[in-house]
């Protein structure tokens, strides 16, 4: 029926309430699409279906990838020889012998990324701290002491800017010994993947590799069986040396650790539980400066 018709009836039918269904009618005929004319062919109106989720528990559950954790990561572990063979026990009560050599003490190691410093120095000597950079270790300072715990030691690297940085970190923790250590000296552990055209020739990661893994070795591992009690250490060092540390302890791949980055005068805290677990409690924290002293030089 046309417009016109439409009106005609209704109109003779409702009498005054006409304008009303008039408008009623006239708003439905604007929205209705024009009839085709005759051959030409009627769009087809897609249907409306409900989107796929792009991950569905039952078809897209992720395979674990990599190796079983290594108990026996640092060649501590109380029941094996470094031969890979058990120990025999030479005592009346084994099981008494075998509990004293298990470790029964958590470490916790703090590694702190020196803080900013003299970019222009020609040798180690003159790459002193900033101003900034004296004002970020304080502030690091001021942290570890906030946080109540009972230091061990204070171990830094012998680089001019690591040994600045732990001296004034020193003075905020009364008593806690202070210690150099070349091995913690900055370098290249291993050749990044993805590879950078600017890094270091093969010689460099040979050398300092072996080195800064020697470091390694030695500061990271479980607790030896006669400590007794949970200990707290501190690692004043660098970058480089601090992203290798974490991959090696949490047995992710070594060469994975230019992927990450450390403000200066940053926290990074491993824990290392008796059984051989390790645990990144925080990396790289800076959340106790002002936002106008975070530096990552």
């Amino acid at each position: 029926m046309s417009y016109r018709k439409t009106f005609r009836v209704i109109f003779g039918l409702a009498g005054g309430s006409a304008a009303l269904v008039l408008a009623a009618t006239a708003a439905a005929e604007s929205r209705r699409p024009p009839e085709p004319r005759s051959g030409w062919p009627v769009p087809a109106v897609p249907a409306v279906r409900a989107a796929k989720p792009a991950w569905t528990p039952a078809s897209s559950t992720p395979a674990p990838t990599g190796h079983d954790w290594d108990f026996n990561w640092d060649k501590r572990d109380p029941s094996v020889l470094t031969n890979g063979k058990k120990k025999e026990s030479v005592s009346e009560d084994p099981s008494s012998e075998q509990d004293n050599s298990k470790p029964k003490a958590t470490r916790n190691i703090l590694l702190i990324r020196h803080s900013q410093y003299n970019l222009s120095g020609n040798s180690d000597k003159e790459r002193i701290l900033t101003p900034l950079g004296r004002e970020q270790a304080e502030l690091t300072g001021n942290r570890l002491s906030a946080l109540g715990l009972k230091y061990d030691v204070l171990i830094h690297s012998s680089m001019a800017r690591a040994t600045e940085t732990a001296n004034i970190i020193s003075k905020h923790l009364p008593g806690v010994e202070l210690l150099s250590c070349d091995l913690l000296r900055e370098g290249a552990p291993i050749e990044p993947v993805p590879p950078v055209t600017h890094w270091k020739p093969d010689a460099v990661y040979h050398e300092d590799g072996a080195r800064i893994e020697a470091a390694f070795r030695r500061y990271i591992h479980r607790a030896d069986p006669k400590q007794k009690e949970d200990s707290y250490e501190i690692i004043v060092c660098h970058a480089n040396v601090i992203r290798y540390f974490v991959c090696r302890a949490l047995q992710f791949p070594p060469e994975g650790w230019l992927r990450m980055g450390l403000n200066n005068g940053s926290i990074t805290w491993l824990t290392i539980r008796p059984s051989g677990r390790v645990a990144l409690r925080t990396l790289g924290d800076t959340g106790f400066m002002p936002p106008d002293k975070l530096t990552r030089t």
